[in-house]
């Protein structure tokens, strides 16, 4: 997920609420701290908060009791695209074809 990606999830009219620490993302809905997308009228939602939380007055170790949800995407990486069995299912396909065709032929 992207920055931008990651700005949407403010918990603003029932968003989901999401920060990001070293690069995870994490999903901070559930926390009553985060109402509105907002923690205690200072840190918001829907950003990095790595250096935010290096002044905080508790341990990154809280934030990390909330579900991971991904990671922050560097600007310039490619996403990843999902691997499909549907290539490797053609090229069976297409070997099982030519051995039925060697064995019609050589009959």
């Amino acid at each position: 997920m992207t920055i931008e990606e990651l700005a949407r999830f403010d918990g603003i009219d029932g968003r989901a609420t999401y920060v990001a620490v070293n690069g995870i993302i994490y999903d901070i809905s559930s926390s009553q701290l985060w109402q509105s997308g907002r923690h205690e009228g200072g840190h918001k939602a829907g950003q990095d908060l790595t250096e935010e939380l290096r002044s905080a007055p508790h341990l990154k170790s809280v934030i990390e009791r909330f579900p991971v949800v991904g990671k922050v995407q560097n600007r310039g990486e490619e996403k990843q695209q999902p691997v499909t069995g549907i290539p490797l299912l053609s090229i069976i396909i297409m070997a099982f074809v030519t051995l039925l065709m060697l064995a019609t032929y050589m009959l």
